[in-house]
């Protein structure tokens, strides 16, 4: 008897075997996307961290609104793959999901809720058919202690102010540490 499960629940039988497992099917993708996903996160880091130590939580706004984008056009164009940032809780609606990451995070969603270590979430896919075809990664993003400041539920009354001057439509507060935040999402054509 063969039984369809959607792709939320595969996800989250994935992501429970993986967890159990503590494995990740290797393929060089996604070994690749892996590397990019740390790169990225780790340039996104690196100009968090020094626009804190100079200005505090109100210069990681200008990091994230104006450097953000960039670094990832740069990792992007260095690599020869898309990559970026997602999620289901957007503050730059420029970030918002796709139905593809969509499903992919809500699935992550529901691993993490059902225990799964949400730094250990990762999803490979190849999508679409023909020249459109594109082998699609996701990486879960969890929610470090230093991003509690802006995107956290006891945001500074006037660092809350600066945010909602710059994103006037911003969903993405109310996280806890280790919860996810989001994802890394790469992808290239395939050839």
């Amino acid at each position: 008897m063969f039984i369809r499960l959607s792709l939320a629940a595969t996800l989250l039988l994935l992501a429970n075997l993986a967890v159990a497992a503590d494995v990740t099917p290797p393929t060089d993708d996604a070994a690749r996307a892996n590397a990019l996903s740390q790169q990225l996160g780790e340039r996104l880091k690196v100009a968090l961290q020094a626009a804190i130590k100079q200005g505090g939580p109100m210069a990681a706004i200008t990091v994230c609104r104006d450097e953000a984008g960039p670094i990832a056009a740069d990792v992007s164009r260095e690599s020869g793959w898309t990559v970026g940032r997602t999620a289901l809780r957007v503050r730059n609606p420029a970030n918002a999901p796709d139905a593809w990451e969509r499903q992919i995070l809500e699935g992550f969603a529901m691993a993490a809720e059902d225990g799964a270590n949400v730094a250990g979430l990762s999803f490979q896919e190849t999508t679409g058919s023909g020249e459109a075809q594109r082998w699609r990664y996701m990486k879960a993003i969890p929610t470090g202690p230093m991003c509690t400041a802006c995107h956290g539920s006891n945001i500074d009354p006037a660092l809350e102010e600066a945010i909602r001057a710059s994103y006037p439509e911003d969903q993405a507060t109310g996280f806890a540490p280790g919860s996810l935040r989001g994802a890394f999402t790469m992808s290239h054509p395939t050839l």
